[in-house]
């Protein structure tokens, strides 16, 4: 099967082609830059070079495909709000230019949903383009997940980083909400799967969530325990999301127009819908939390 894919230099998209060739498809990559495609380690069958915003490439890379993955979202502007359009307007290109090349399926990951909160900047964003796909090609699959556990996922890197470099955790008010993070090994096997899964399952958004569903602060605790430090935590009553994201960036090394909407989306649980079992559906054994954790900080510490 030809198989493309978009976002093929980022953590999912560059370790998904590997998974797709050991399943027999011809993968080919969408991407900006060659350099970075060779950073991540990703080696597909063949690679367009192209940008979705402007178009450029986008009918070389689908020419053919059969299933698509569209794995790109861009926090450019992220302080500002612009991300959002950027987001829904490099979907909205994408998904006419599938639909005009007659493929068949695209798949998407996207991000959990609150059903009864408002949603965060973040959060409608991906769901724009999660409904832009579904509209433009019917067949779609949309996989919304919450964290993803792996050495090279950017929210699990953050949260390592806080806890190395904070010896008291002060925590706010949304320490108490809850997620279902989950294995960055069972996020490629249902992306994998999708790709050829019956159509009963495609035309809808599906949750994957772990197995383990737990708060924020005891994420935190968790990670704490598998990397054997010992953090304090030092409860805040307030939510603060401007300030702490300035704050929480700053120590972990990252950019705080980046860290804002992600916290922002942490203000709600983030769960699976209930009565919806998607590691059922498409056959997917999950890892437990820990497990995951012990093998990302494993990966992490053995390449870099």
């Amino acid at each position: 099967m030809q198989t493309l894919v978009t976002g093929v230099s980022g953590f999912v998209g560059a370790a998904l082609v590997a998974r797709l060739q050991r399943d027999g498809h011809a993968v080919r990559g969408f991407a900006r830059s060659p350099e970075r495609v060779d950073r991540a380690g990703a080696l597909p069958d063949e690679l367009v070079l192209g940008d979705v915003l402007t178009g450029e490439g986008l009918d070389d890379a689908l020419a053919g495909a059969e299933t698509a993955y569209y794995l790109i979202h861009s926090m450019e502007g992220a302080a500002a709000g612009a991300f959002a359009e950027t987001e829904r307007r490099a979907a909205g290109r994408f998904a006419a230019a599938a639909a005009a090349a007659g493929v068949r399926r695209v798949v998407y990951l996207g991000g959990l949903v609150p059903p009864d909160a408002p949603l965060s900047r973040h959060l409608r964003s991906r769901l724009a383009v999660e409904h832009a796909l579904l509209e433009a090609v019917p067949e779609t699959i949309a996989l919304r997940a919450s964290i993803v556990v792996g050495a090279r996922s950017r929210s699990f890197r953050f949260l390592v980083r806080l806890i190395e470099r904070m010896p008291v955790m002060a925590l706010p008010a949304w320490r108490d909400n809850r997620t279902a993070p989950i294995d960055g090994r069972d996020v490629l096997e249902f992306l994998a799967r999708a790709a050829t899964a019956p159509g009963a399952l495609a035309g809808r958004s599906w949750d994957i969530g772990g197995p383990d569903v737990m708060t924020y602060a005891a994420m935190i605790t968790r990670i704490a325990d598998a990397m054997m430090l010992r953090r304090p935590s030092l409860a805040l009553d307030l939510t603060l999301t401007p300030v702490t994201s300035v704050v929480a960036a700053a120590i972990a090394g990252e950019d705080p127009a980046l860290i804002l909407p992600l916290m922002e989306s942490l203000e709600h649980d983030l769960l699976p819908r209930e009565g919806e079992d998607a590691a059922a559906a498409f056959g997917v054994r999950l890892h437990a939390f820990d497990a995951a954790v012990e093998r990302a900080l494993r990966d992490w510490e053995r390449t870099e």
